[in-house]
């Protein structure tokens, strides 16, 4: 069997800059050029198995048809590190202080029960995990809360409408919730029906602002670890978008490597018990208490410094 010739496709300056440009248009990615060979690489394999030849039939054909091959490109193209109760303070401080709050709200307005999106949920062990907690807390799913799930990886989504796992998923997880949530089968745990039927997934784009309208208004967004991968502009797109979702007073939970200093001015920092999160402001709220500012003064101080050049 002849072997391809890896050397035979090198990525141009330019096509590297057509790819990037393509990638952060629709779906957001951003590579600089430090992620510049992994790039390559990831695409010199795709072209390969198709016999294209060059990387610029690979572009042409991407942007031509999109469709699977699209979805496959962004597969191999994003990070999908998870497990169960991954960040676990952030997870406590949903299901004993934010969920409670919101929860009675909801009561007292005589709306329906608090709605939870799990934003960019890669194989579903965050969805599930406040499931299972909110359960353990007394919660009940469909009349107290309802979870919603999205990613933009179709690999990704199928796997957590599988829902089977392998052990390196549950290196957070207590042996009695494994074992009280999952059974073991062929090729990993599965988890029960019980916890699976509360989570409704759908493939997204956080970009595609039409069929983002799709979901309904939100009073918790988790969005962990997704925006470290896009641009300052499409970062603050993205926000702005779940600024428009959430309900006035509602949350928005990010990765602790995350944060919106210079982004959006849209939410204020609140410190809870168990972590920080950021709030919607609701009416009557006052517009910056002075915890908020000095937390972000201190975050801010914390940060690297930026070189002149």
């Amino acid at each position: 069997m002849r072997q391809p010739r890896e050397s035979s496709l090198v990525l141009s300056d330019l096509e590297f800059r057509q790819f990037r440009d393509f990638f952060r248009e629709v779906c957001g990615l951003h590579f600089t050029d430090d992620s510049r060979f992994l790039l390559e690489k990831r695409l010199q394999r795709r072209v390969q198995e198709l016999d294209l030849g060059s990387f610029a039939a690979y572009h042409y054909l991407l942007r031509r048809e999109g469709g699977d091959e699209l979805s496959s490109m962004i597969d191999e193209l994003t990070t999908n590190e998870t497990y169960f109760f991954r960040e676990m303070g952030q997870l406590r401080a949903l299901v004993e202080e934010i969920f409670p709050e919101q929860l009675e709200r909801h009561r007292a307005d005589g709306t329906p029960c608090v709605s939870i999106w799990s934003a960019g949920c890669s194989s579903g062990e965050e969805a599930y995990s406040i499931v299972m907690m909110a359960r353990e807390a007394g919660y009940e799913p469909g009349r107290d809360f309802r979870v919603y799930a999205s990613d933009i990886s179709r690999r990704m989504l199928q796997k957590a409408r599988r829902g089977v796992y392998r052990p390196a998923s549950f290196r957070e997880t207590e042996p009695r919730v494994q074992k009280q949530y999952f059974d073991e089968t062929e090729g990993g745990f599965r988890i029960s029906d019980e916890i699976k039927r509360h989570v409704v997934f759908t493939h997204l784009n956080l970009l595609d602002r039409a069929r983002m309208s799709l979901l309904g208004p939100m009073d918790v967004i988790l969005c962990r670890n997704v925006i470290i991968y896009f641009d300052m502009e499409t970062k603050s797109q993205v926000i702005d978008t779940f600024g428009e979702k959430l309900r006035p007073g509602g949350h928005l939970l990010l990765g602790h490597s995350e944060s919106l200093i210079n982004l959006s001015s849209a939410f204020t920092l609140r410190h809870l018990r168990n972590d920080l999160v950021y709030r919607k402001p609701a009416p009557g709220d006052e517009p910056c208490d002075r915890w908020h500012q000095a937390a972000q003064a201190a975050i801010a101080a914390a940060a690297p410094p930026k070189d002149d050049a």
